[in-house]
């Protein structure tokens, strides 16, 4: 073991030396991904969510006369016309259908006659494929009601002809008139803040570092390819150079560059982007150290299959550039679809942007992205029991 470590340490030290020598493998690793950071920085500059107040929709069946017109008008005229408002019920179903409104929230036609009776009733939660934020605040409305209805007497079903709707069943217990009812919850709209617009590179620099960090390693599968093809390699094992020792120096060269390129890009990126490592920058660090050790067993998995140089660039760069868009290095993972997101999971690049992005944009802990962790360091020990499996230190190898 003591044998393999010292060989592993020379050729890491001697291939470390070999990058640093070659003036265009130092740009392309270390200036060429802030060109991609600083374009895309102004291109998404004052970029962000708005701020848009969240808008109430309820929907009658009843007439004019009913419990619900007094419940609405109490309950929804503090707020202001930007806080709410009241539908037909016929309107805001076309309203969610056609995407104009996320959803709303509906009273049956014999609403206030069941209510005042004691006869159980039902509110009718109405969604479509809005934010996740205004259907919970729909849901939310909706069991706040009937908790004060029914006095904690609630139970929830579902509405046949809406698959996506929820039932309050409600037994009140109450007796009001329609005239004297007053709401037992106010709907209110309180402006606290602005919503500042995100910071561009807190999203760019990570996942630029991420598609560079993996480019960087599928392109060391070529040195290693010429190494093999020059007979280099055989030379090294003739001299008592073992297998494994070849195989780890080869991983720790490209991990200690890897290290090399986190190092230049984080300071950077803090120092002259502004760039917010979030609640947690342990995570981010150990994210960033888990990739680049990924990275490493990549390269050298890849330099395993490649029989020539030629095959080693090409497959480098194919690769590099496929699994880039795919794990989110080229737009944010979570404004894609549903199946994107499920396809990004297949590759490193998509759990490390999963959890730089929780991390550095969704204010994320260090124990929300364990997964993200586990994930890397499962794909980085797959790469290397692939690589011990599959390199072959002769070209004329099978």
């Amino acid at each position: 073991m003591r044998v393999v470590l010292r060989q592993a340490t020379l050729i890491a030290v001697k291939d470390t030396r070999i990058f640093f020598r070659d003036k265009f493998a130092v740009g392309f690793a270390f200036l060429f991904p802030f060109l991609f950071v600083i374009g895309f920085s102004l291109v998404l500059r004052g970029q962000g969510p708005e701020d848009e107040p969240l808008r109430l929709v309820v929907a009658t069946q009843e007439g004019e006369g009913g419990l619900t017109a007094r419940m609405f008008e109490v309950m929804l005229g503090e707020a202001g016309a930007d806080g709410g408002s009241v539908m037909a019920y016929e309107d805001a179903l076309a309203a969610t259908e056609s995407g104009e409104i996320e959803g709303f929230v509906a009273f049956p036609a014999d609403f206030s006659q069941d209510v005042i009776s004691g006869t159980p009733t039902a509110l009718e939660v109405v969604v479509g494929d809005g934010s996740p934020e205004t259907r919970a605040a729909l849901y939310g409305f909706a069991r706040s009601l009937a908790s004060q209805l029914s006095r904690g007497s609630v139970t929830f079903g579902t509405i046949g002809r809406f698959s996506s709707a929820e039932v309050v069943v409600l037994p009140p217990t109450f007796e009001a008139a329609a005239e004297d009812f007053v709401p037992p919850i106010r709907f209110e709209v309180e402006r606290v803040g602005d919503i500042e617009p995100f910071q561009p590179s807190n999203f760019t620099l990570p996942a630029y570092l991420t598609m560079f960090l993996f480019f960087a390693a599928a392109l060391s599968a070529e040195a290693i390819a010429r190494e093999r093809q020059s007979h280099t390699l055989e030379r090294l094992m003739s001299n008592g150079t073992r297998r494994e020792s070849v195989i780890v120096g080869k991983f720790v060269g490209t991990a200690f560059r890897g290290m090399a390129q986190l190092g230049v890009m984080w300071t950077v990126g803090i120092a002259a982007f502004g760039i917010d490592l979030g609640a947690s920058p342990g995570a981010v660090i150990v994210i960033s150290v888990l990739m680049a050790l990924a990275s490493a067993t990549f390269g050298v998995m890849l330099a395993s299959f490649a029989n020539n140089v030629q095959a080693a660039s090409a497959a480098g760069v194919l690769l590099s550039l496929v699994l880039a868009p795919i794990g989110g290095c080229w737009w944010p993972l979570f404004i894609t679809p549903q199946w994107m997101q499920s396809l990004a999971k297949l590759t490193p690049h998509g759990w490390a942007n999963g959890g730089f992005n929780k991390l550095m944009l969704f204010g994320a802990e260090f124990g929300d992205v364990t997964q993200e962790m586990a994930a890397l360091v499962g794909f980085g020990v797959v790469f290397m029991v692939v690589a011990l499996w599959r390199f072959r230190m002769s070209s004329s190898a099978g």
